[in-house]
């Protein structure tokens, strides 16, 4: 029997050598070049975008209008998370990289649907009430043998692409203060650029560059200035800061370029979206105006040295959270008779913005949802053309779009074989205010907005501002004009791709579609039950044709809403003409009733609550992935004490406020709970 067993070993571990060469064999570095030639290597999906040019516009063909009826689910990895999942897979060497909730990354055999191996960064789990939209991740860089990612508390990682294991690792931020990491990094020219988020929360906005082989940091720029009694990082810092009054650094300044990059190789020009200001409200943060550079900004930069070649203000002054991270396109196209090469972008603030990207010149721009809080962008200024209450000094504006933009990080994508660009876009607007006082907090779970409703003041309304719904859109970006959209029940959508003739889309339904490129029509879909967010890819591998989509609810709009029945584990679906596998069958959610429990309370106790709950709890407790609380059960409240307190859930991400709350304000929370419960079975009757 001994000699049975080592034999037995001894061929097992002849087995996992074999193994371990054959993948060492079969992977292929991922060089410059190949970054620089992704086009040519359309089997492949080798970047965040696809390409340098981030256009998501993929020229495989197996799947078009003439088979997508043969469409089917070819395999699905169960993810194990029930939190938002945002990212866009890569996919090199017939291996697919990608991430899930917490920073988590895992690594696929496109072959055979099987997982290879996963690394968790093992965030801090207090770290999720630094965020303002989820726990999420957009997605990996990849670049030699390595991939990298940035994880929710402020690190860079580097892992080996084979077997998972980590390399090196880099603290990008100061993590005393509400910084986050929830963009993919880009590689470019052997250094990978990683960009933050926290401006909501009062955090100043940088990316920085470091080498892809050790880590060592290369360059950083900053997106806003910081103290002017200290000396400015650059030429750029000390221009932008003649754009800035009062004391705009004690409050972060903003600016954080949380999402969108894009690199042109002929120019050597790396493009930029950058954030909002902290506070949002200009007449707070800078009260004698200002444009506040970069704020709101496409910034375009020496990738070698983090210098600033030039830049363009899309929201001057910002004061409605109008980022301009959102997705950038690269392209080259005839404009009225001239061949340009231009920079497309479709940020928060309405209109779809089309520059020149040698200069930043300004090309045209128009709204592609509507858009009241300018008349227009002026065409020899390339400004916006502000209304009388945009601003609202001494009033509640109904302003359009919200603060989760007409556009929000949802990618969109370029066909230049139909010349449109297919936005995943949204209608809505909300109510801004200048509020009675602000008062600065410093504290990394409270957002400072320094804007709100004033009940004491008058109110401008708009009823297309009050509509809430969104919209994939066809937009011609020559013309300016829409040439089809498809109305969506919810403003909270994924991202697209698109082929020669289709794009792609999931939806907050759980649908996840294929149109016709030029028409619009709906020619397949197939019900996926959970909410979809993050955006689909396709590539090829051993001449079959793929399209994978990660599948989890959640994001900022994900946290306080949903539209299915249940809310099914994060998964992976890939499909592929002929696939025949059946849809993952998940149990039941339990059904929920409001909670029934007796309490006593005066009326000054329960407001106390309605504020403490305001201030640390509702950004999440919204009724989407993370409970209603009205709807908890009798126990929840038994043990309330413990669980805000003290961080009994801690390791389940609910913060411990024990160092925030005393005794009598969380009773005051508990109490508050429990008579909104109280009301509603109430109205319910």
């Amino acid at each position: 029997m001994k000699i049975y067993l080592d034999k037995l070993g001894s061929f097992l571990i002849i087995l996992l050598f074999a193994s371990c060469s054959n993948q060492s064999e079969n992977f292929v570095e991922i060089s410059d070049d190949r970054l620089l030639n992704a086009n040519d290597t359309p089997s492949e999906w080798l970047s965040y975008g696809m390409n340098y040019q981030e256009n998501r516009h993929s020229p495989l063909h197996q799947i078009n209008k003439s088979t997508i009826d043969r469409l089917g689910l070819a395999w699905h990895i169960d993810l194990g998370t029930k939190r938002g999942i945002e990212a866009t897979p890569i996919v090199a060497n017939g291996i697919m990289y990608f991430t899930s909730t917490w920073s988590k990354v895992h690594a696929v055999d496109v072959r055979k649907g099987e997982e290879i191996w996963t690394y968790d960064p093992e965030v801090p789990r207090e770290w999720g009430e630094k965020v303002c939209c989820d726990v999420v991740n957009r997605g990996v860089a990849i670049y030699q043998n390595k991939i990298f990612v940035g994880s929710l508390d402020g690190r860079l990682i580097a892992l080996n692409a084979e077997t998972g294991q980590k390399e090196w690792e880099v603290v990008t931020v100061d993590q005393n203060k509400p910084y986050s990491i929830t963009g993919a990094p880009r590689v470019v020219k052997g250094k990978v650029i990683i960009c933050n988020g926290g401006a909501d929360l009062g955090v100043r906005g940088y990316l920085t560059a470091y080498d892809a082989e050790t880590g060592k940091q290369d360059w950083r720029f900053y997106c806003v200035p910081g103290n002017p009694d200290e000396p400015f990082e650059s030429e750029a810092m000390a221009i932008a800061a003649k754009t800035w009054t009062g004391e705009w650094w004690k409050y972060g300044g903003g600016g954080t370029p949380w999402d969108a990059m894009a690199f042109d190789p002929e120019l050597n020009l790396l493009y930029v979206g950058t954030g909002n200001g902290a506070p949002w409200n200009r007449d707070v943060r800078s009260p004698e105006g200002g444009d506040n550079l970069y704020l709101s900004s496409i910034v375009a930069l020496n990738p070698d040295s983090g210098a600033l070649v030039w830049h363009y203000q899309t929201t001057p002054g910002d004061s409605w959270d109008y980022t301009a991270t959102q997705h950038i396109i690269l392209a080259d196209m005839e404009i009225e008779g001239v061949e340009r090469k231009v920079l497309m972008q479709a940020p928060k603030n309405g209109f779809f913005y089309v520059l020149d990207r040698t200069d930043g010149n300004f090309i045209s721009a128009e709204p592609y949802v509507y858009t009241n809080w300018a008349r227009e962008i002026d065409k020899e200024t390339g400004r916006p053309v502000e209304t009388e209450f945009a601003r609202y000094p001494d009033m509640n504006a109904q302003i359009a779009p919200a603060a989760g933009g007409g556009h929000n990080w949802q990618p969109m994508a370029f066909n230049s074989k139909t010349g449109l660009v297919y936005i995943p876009a949204r209608e809505e607007g909300m109510f801004y205010g200048q509020p009675k006082n602000f008062e600065y907090l410093n504290d990394s779970r409270t957002w400072n907005t320094a804007s709100g409703f004033n009940p004491d003041n008058k109110t401008h309304e708009d009823s297309l501002a009050g509509r809430n719904f969104g919209k994939l859109i066809a937009w011609n970006p020559k013309t300016q004009e829409e040439v089809w959209s498809v109305w969506q029940k919810s403003s909270w959508n994924a991202g697209v791709l698109t082929t020669d003739d289709l794009v792609f889309q999931g939806n907050a339904e759980g649908e996840f579609s294929a149109y016709d490129a030029l028409s619009g029509e709906k020619v397949w879909s197939f019900p996926l039950e959970t909410g979809i967010i993050a955006s689909p890819i396709t590539y090829e591998v051993d001449e079959v044709q793929y399209i994978s989509i990660l599948v989890g609810w959640g994001g900022v709009m994900g946290i306080w809403s949903k539209f299915t029945e249940q809310i099914n584990p994060g998964t992976l679906y890939t499909f592929a003409l002929g696939g025949k596998e059946d849809l993952p069958t998940y149990p039941k959610a339990r059904t929920k009733s409001l909670v029934n429990l007796d309490f006593q309370a005066r009326e000054e106790e329960i407001q106390n609550g309605e504020q403490i709950f305001g201030k640390y709890c509702s950004k999440c407790h919204g009724g989407g992935i993370i409970p209603d609380l009205t709807f908890s059960r009798p126990e929840i409240f038994e043990s309330f004490h413990q669980i805000v307190g003290e961080g009994s859930l801690l390791g389940l991400g609910m913060p411990n406020y024990g160092d925030k709350l005393n005794e009598n304000d969380i009773d005051d929370v508990k109490n508050y709970i429990l008579s909104q419960a109280k009301l509603k079975r109430e109205q319910l009757n």
